[in-house]
């Protein structure tokens, strides 16, 4: 490309770009950015961490490293029933460590998870440029906190609606440092998956042909009451008669209790699995009856693809903006019998709030002007 202010800087070309991946959610956002990242000419690398090295939740630090011309890095920070700030403190110390003998040009942090936290802390502290995707969201959780005290950590935004990135800047950061791209994620869901369904259903052993899907976290300031919560939505799903795929909890505080409930639902109707490639996880969405539970992929994916799907909780509390998302108390059986009933496989219009699945040119785009590397680190 040619012209005057579009041609891509020579000392832009190759720099170092460092993702920090704790979850196999956040990775399904940092991946397609991470790709046009790597074509783009940027040299890219992954810090694993968290979920990914844990047994229980699939290994999913196997599915990072299939990721081609990367490095990897692994650091296990927690053990099974550590608690949250411990999780932090070490993984502070073990990411000052690694950036200590690496030193990357960015590091392209997302959400709200203690491990972006920490590589949040440890960037402002070192005065490393970084990288905060997908901030300025709301939920009903510690995440809003954390995903706000890494907005006011890292250097840059890349935000995923208009109204987040309003909040950005109301929280003190200048338009300059912001940038809507929308939600990385859907990138994924708008083109094709490159698998069919009958090979997504082979490779976890997926029964049914008519499903819905059914992914129910923790929500840490209801640990007491999670376990009931679960009790009383997954009775609910079971009562339907309805076939459900279950996508496991992470591991938050209550996650035990949720498991509980998991593991006692009868193994005709629920399948359910740790976890699941990402383009999997897209393809399975797309033939999907409805979605239910508490994860975001019921706020924005399911809406992009216009899935119907029930928001149970409060997690995702404030964040839900299609008409085609009900939201619900678990408790509430009647809302979830009636969603059921009523919205099975009803295919809604393509919800655009958070992009239309073009996040990954605008992210590069932007990667590829001198001026945003000249952002100050001094914020």
């Amino acid at each position: 490309m040619s012209g005057k202010g579009l041609e891509m800087p020579e000392s832009v070309t190759g720099k170092r770009l460092l993702f920090v991946t704790g979850t196999r959610a956040d990775f399904g956002k940092l991946e397609p950015l991470a790709k046009a990242a790597r074509d783009a000419g940027f040299q890219i690398s992954f810090f694993i961490t968290g979920m990914h090295m844990m047994a229980r939740y699939g290994e999913t630090r196997l599915e990072v490293k299939r990721f081609a011309g990367a490095e990897f890095f692994e650091f296990v920070n927690q053990r099974e029933g550590d608690a949250l700030e411990f999780i932090l403190s070490k993984t502070i110390l073990g990411f000052s460590d690694f950036v200590h003998e690496h030193r990357p040009d960015l590091v392209v942090i997302h959400g709200d998870r203690v491990e972006a936290l920490a590589a949040s802390i440890v960037c402002a502290m070192r005065y490393i440029r970084s990288a905060h995707i997908e901030g300025g969201e709301v939920s009903g959780t510690i995440d809003e906190s954390i995903r706000h005290c890494n907005t006011k950590l890292c250097t840059t935004h890349f935000v995923s609606s208009d109204s987040a990135k309003a909040r950005v800047q109301a929280l003190g950061e200048p338009p300059e440092r912001v940038f809507n791209i929308g939600s990385p994620e859907l990138d994924v869901h708008a083109g094709p998956s490159g698998v069919a369904i009958e090979e997504v259903k082979a490779r976890y052993g997926i029964p049914f042909n008519d499903y819905g899907i059914a992914v129910f976290h923790p929500v840490t300031s209801e640990k007491d009451t999670i376990g009931e919560q679960a009790k009383a939505l997954f009775g609910a799903l079971e009562s339907s008669g309805r076939c459900f795929v279950v996508i496991a909890p992470n591991n938050d505080p209550g996650t035990e209790e949720i498991f509980a409930v998991l593991n006692r639902l009868p193994a005709d109707r629920f399948r359910l699995i740790p976890s699941m490639r990402f383009n999997y996880f897209s393809e399975l969405m797309k033939n999907a009856a409805v979605l239910v539970g508490n994860s975001s992929a019921g706020v924005r994916e399911a809406p992009f693809l216009g899935l119907p799907s029930l928001d149970v909780g409060t997690r995702q509390k404030n964040r839900a903006k299609a008409n085609s998302v009900v939201i619900c108390s678990p408790f509430d059986t009647d809302a979830i019998r009636a969603f059921l009933h009523s919205l099975w496989a009803v295919r809604n219009g393509n919800d655009l709030s958070y992009g239309r699945g073009s996040s990954s040119k605008k992210f590069v785009a932007t990667m590829q002007t001198q001026g945003f590397w000249h952002i100050d680190l001094q914020k």
